[in-house]
């Protein structure tokens, strides 16, 4: 199968919509209401400016998923965090793996033309998402273990995920 990455672009928003499920958002609270969803949307499209990029995931030509990096801070210091949904008919055929790696080529490349860069790639999946646990090892990921992960960031809301992460230099 031919996995590559698209730039999110206004053209993404049904695929956004296509995510917003009670089951591909059971572990990060449930599905968003229109508004929330054009706002995560307009996020997306301003992602570049600010050190970040999310993807639509490709498959044979076919939307697939999404999966993104961007900057945050996490205890203290500036790091990337990454995250990412593949739809359920293209689950459990290297989809995932094949954009996970594709992702690191890409943001490898913008961290080593920019050395103010965080060199740190973290991701935080729930504990009981096994899927996205197994793919965060897969891509080399070394885990520090559950933690209290705020999300959406400033929500005042908490998951209980794993923090894991990946050196980018």
């Amino acid at each position: 199968m031919d996995v590559r990455l698209e730039p999110w672009s206004e053209s993404h928003l049904a695929l956004l919509r296509r995510i917003n499920t009670p089951l591909m958002r059971r572990h990060v609270g449930g599905p968003e209401s229109e508004e929330q969803l054009l706002l995560r949307h307009r996020r997306y499209l301003g992602l570049p400016a600010l050190g970040g990029t999310m993807y639509a995931v490709l498959a044979d030509g076919e939307q697939a998923g999404s999966i993104a990096h961007h900057r945050r801070e996490w205890r203290g210091a500036e790091v990337h965090e990454s995250g990412w949904n593949v739809l359920p008919g293209f689950q459990g055929r290297g989809v995932a793996l094949a954009a996970g790696r594709a992702m690191l080529t890409a943001l490898r490349a913008l961290v080593a033309a920019d050395p103010s860069a965080p060199g740190v790639l973290h991701a935080f999946p729930a504990v009981d998402n096994a899927p996205s646990n197994a793919l965060c090892a897969r891509l080399g990921f070394t885990s520090a273990g559950p933690c209290a992960f705020e999300y959406p960031q400033h929500s005042g809301r908490f998951l209980h995920s794993n923090d894991w992460h990946l050196a980018l230099r």
